[in-house]
């Protein structure tokens, strides 16, 4: 305390010098801090600046004018968007909605599902494709019905139609014999029929597209497979081959196997009631005996194919 009261004013002018460090580092810091802020809006801004400068991102000069060039684009992006569309064409419902609801009735359904079937095996007949008798192209639950679930009609329709377009594209490329196709259940009344002719999967629907399932199996060789591919390839109606399995007939001398009832239909071990498919085999090159100086050939086996088949059909836009 001594020294403090005779180095009063020395004391006093410590304190005073002291605050006032501590109020300019006070003072420094908010500073500091402050600039800091804007020096980030700065560089914020230089940035926004340089992305409007940029030739690729403004609007474009008395030269360039990237609007219009935008346009151009939305354009064509609808143009290709059209012309993709062409290869996504709907499948006409057998029969087609009609009346006031916009809708299939019982009546038009059982008497087009009666001709459709009868057509199916006369038309199997001239393009000498063998076929079950009376075989019932996945529809025997629905063939001998009148009445039929309420909601289902319109999706039997549907079904119907595409099921004729497969087949037919089959019969196109001269298949040796047709063994099956199977579809997704859509209707109560499918619980009696055969389970051979459905598939376990379901329809998926998305914003864009409804994709359907089919599983098609069938005997030929393999110039035919190659046409049944190109069928598919060159229809308008959005088909896509997801899967193929390939196998060869246990009938001797290219003979085609007797037909199996329709729950021995394979099915990807996705068919109720059906079994699992063996790998894909190759087809064997055997030598024809002959004449010294003969050249291998290709002997070609019968094979049993079965083929998971998409079709794809976009949605509506209003």
């Amino acid at each position: 305390m001594s020294w403090i009261k005779r180095n009063l004013f020395f004391f006093i002018g410590g304190v005073i010098a002291l605050g006032l460090l501590g109020a300019a580092g006070y003072y420094n810091y908010t500073s500091w801090s402050r600039n800091s802020d804007m020096l980030d809006k700065l560089k914020e801004i230089y940035g926004t600046l340089n992305t409007l400068n940029d030739p690729q991102a403004n609007p474009g000069n008395d030269k360039v004018n990237k609007i219009q060039q935008a346009k151009d684009q939305a354009v064509q992006l609808r143009a290709w968007v059209d012309q993709a569309k062409t290869w996504f064409a709907p499948i006409t419902p057998i029969p087609p909605a009609t009346g006031a609801t916009n809708s299939v009735t019982s009546e038009a359904f059982a008497a087009a599902l009666r001709r459709t079937i009868d057509l199916l095996q006369h038309e199997a007949e001239a393009a000498h494709v063998e076929v079950q008798t009376q075989y019932g192209f996945s529809f025997e639950a629905e063939r001998q019905l009148v009445k039929f679930s309420p909601g289902s009609l319109d999706l039997l329709a549907t079904q119907l139609g595409e099921v004729k377009t497969i087949t037919e594209i089959l019969y196109a490329a001269g298949v040796n014999q047709f063994e099956s196709i199977q579809r997704v259940h859509v209707s109560d009344d499918d619980v009696a029929g055969p389970q051979g002719d459905y598939i376990g999967d379901s329809a998926v629907t998305t914003d864009q597209a409804v994709i359907t399932p089919y599983v098609v199996t069938f005997q030929s060789f393999g110039p035919e497979i190659a046409r049944v591919f190109a069928g598919f390839a060159a229809s308008p109606h959005g088909f896509v081959v997801k899967s193929i399995n390939v196998l060869p007939t246990l009938g001797g001398n290219n003979q085609p196997t007797p037909m199996p009832m329709p729950n021995q239909y394979p099915g990807r071990g996705r068919v109720r009631g059906g079994n699992d498919y063996a790998p894909p085999v190759q087809i064997p090159q055997v030598a024809v005996p002959g004449k010294p100086g003969l050249t291998t050939v290709l002997k070609e086996q019968l094979l049993r194919v079965s083929m998971e088949i998409e079709i794809i059909k976009l949605q509506s836009k209003n």
